[in-house]
């Protein structure tokens, strides 16, 4: 993903934009950070509907002996 400068991407936003369009983001910097990321509508509609890690696992069809019990090894004694 291509980075440009905040004051470059004001300059040039249509053209920033058209490029996040066509499928290639930016990421914004200032001062050298990264603050921020241009990227198509879709892709943010595409990204804002991954689920988590949570809603994934509450959403789990089976029951709970589908899951096979965890089993611990002991822990191991290293020698420092």
């Amino acid at each position: 993903m291509r980075e440009i400068q905040l004051k470059d991407a004001k300059a040039t936003l249509s053209a920033v934009v058209d490029q996040a369009v066509a499928g290639k983001p930016a990421v914004i910097t200032r001062h050298g950070r990264k603050q921020a990321v241009i990227l198509s509508f879709s892709e943010y509609e595409k990204l804002s509907r991954v689920p988590s890690l949570g809603q994934l696992l509450a959403a789990f069809p089976g029951v709970e002996t589908d899951i096979p019990p965890r089993t611990r090894k002991p822990v191991r004694k290293i020698d420092l």
